[in-house]
């Protein structure tokens, strides 16, 4: 039997189980995962949740940031059953990969031989999905609902722009646009990427950055003035999240400083002393927005991360994002990404991806993220050992678990939200009605 038909028949069984302890208990059974396939989504709090008691969101569109501090925890559903109780350990370990797909039959290979539980557009594999129905087979498919990511910024990050047409870069965003037109746009780009299956964009930087415009983050930045990045992209997340798909800012704890291309060679960051006051703010400005998960850059910051690894792969950098207080911020407990551990030299010059994606794991990351499906038996392999050895905590990885799967709206039995402001955040946003329609695709190249 493959892993896959393992895992269906596992969750099945599960499911079976949840509707017999609903019933049991006078309450209504948790949602399968056929009900969240479109992607992440959060149970709305109920009338007697305490909702009525928070504080009324902000007029202003673009201002809101979600809750002002922590949730409390509380117990789990009396007999709590969730789908990812009937994984192996190995399926755990799986189900927090994000891996980078060339086609949907590459894609359909990873889920159904590994269980893997996120996959990333980029390439030709756009095309495909844009003008085909692969990807939504895929999910039907699926035990589990899918991550499906992007990284949509707009500028020379657009990877859907020949099919929707272009998006201006974040800077030029920032200069002729006012934050609610950025929200707005960001909506409207949000709505063709739902339209798609993705459930994530890697977007918007917060990097602040006076690069020239063709500089590793150049353009990409919004502005140099942090307060001006924070308005900007908490707009561009909020357009996101109104189109039913979560934001991810990056790259923690800042690249707009660094002194090259992470792609190429190892890069440094002024340090940490220097990034709090500056390339940290909007990190710290925006770490309760409701529905967000930050990713980790490989850059390496002096008095942070040492010099012998990325903040990727720093526990340093980890606790600095987890505890808040070193760089003024509030706890963040939402999903956390690296940036791809496959293709960029800061990281693949000393660390081969399997040693990567342990050691980023080790360090605190969430989802290691990596665009090829390359290295899949390797890395789960490395992982499984650390954890045999000790290295690597099971508890850790449980918590992984349990906020990727609540970014995924598949159900989880913690004794406190798995991701606070994700799961306290409600439903996202239905989809807007009044959006311009999309544009008419061009013709697939014949299959080699």
């Amino acid at each position: 039997m493959s892993p896959t038909r393992r895992l269906r028949v596992a969750v099945a069984a599960l499911a079976t189980g949840l509707t017999l302890v609903g019933c049991a208990s006078g309450e209504p059974a948790a949602p399968g995962p056929d009900s969240t396939a479109a992607g992440p989504a959060a149970p709305a709090p109920s009338a007697d949740s305490g909702a009525s008691a928070r504080p009324a969101a902000s007029t202003d569109p673009a201002a809101s940031t979600g809750l002002a501090g922590p949730v409390p925890a509380i117990p789990p559903p009396p007999g709590c059953v969730s789908p990812l109780d009937g994984l192996t350990q190995r399926q755990r370990i799986a189900q927090l990969f994000t891996v980078g797909v060339s086609s949907m039959a590459d894609a359909r290979r990873a889920v159904e031989q590994h269980a893997i539980g996120g996959i990333f557009l980029g390439g030709d594999v756009v095309g495909e999905v844009v003008s085909g129905d692969g990807l939504a087979r895929l999910q039907h498919d699926s035990a589990l609902p899918l991550l499906v990511a992007i990284d949509e910024e707009g500028g020379r990050v657009s990877r859907i722009a020949p099919y929707a047409g272009p998006l201006p870069s974040a800077r030029v965003m920032a200069a002729t646009m006012s934050p609610e037109q950025v929200r707005a746009t960001a909506r409207a780009r949000g709505e063709f990427l739902r339209g798609m299956g993705v459930t994530v964009d890697f977007a918007p930087s917060l990097d602040v950055s006076e690069q020239p415009d063709g500089a590793v983050i150049g353009d990409r930045s919004f502005s140099p003035d942090p307060a001006r990045v924070v308005s900007y992209a908490r707009a561009f997340a909020a357009g996101l999240r109104d189109a039913g798909v979560a934001p991810v800012f990056k790259h923690f704890p800042g690249h707009g400083r660094s002194t090259g291309d992470s792609h190429h060679r190892s890069v440094t960051v002024p340090p940490l002393d220097q990034l709090v006051p500056h390339d940290l703010h909007p990190f710290a400005a925006l770490a309760e927005t409701p529905g967000a998960g930050i990713m980790l850059g490989h850059q390496q910051v002096p008095g942070l991360t040492g010099v012998d690894r990325p903040a990727s792969l720093s526990p340093a950098a980890y606790r600095l994002l987890r505890e808040g207080h070193g760089y003024g911020a509030p706890p963040f407990d939402g999903p956390i990404f690296t940036d791809d551990l496959s293709g960029m030299r800061a990281v693949t010059d000393a660390f081969p991806l399997p040693t990567a994606v342990t050691e980023s794991l080790i360090a605190g990351a969430d989802s290691p993220l990596w665009i090829t499906t390359a290295g899949l038996g390797e890395a789960l392999d490395a992982v499984e050992r650390a954890v045999a050895d000790g290295v690597l905590s099971r508890r850790a990885l449980d918590r992984s678990l349990e906020r990727m799967a609540t970014l995924r709206g598949i159900p989880v039995c913690v004794g406190g939200p798995a991701t606070g402001f994700l799961e306290e955040a409600g439903p996202l946003a239905t989809p807007v009605p009044d959006l311009p329609p999309r544009a008419d695709l061009p013709a697939l190249p014949p299959p080699r």
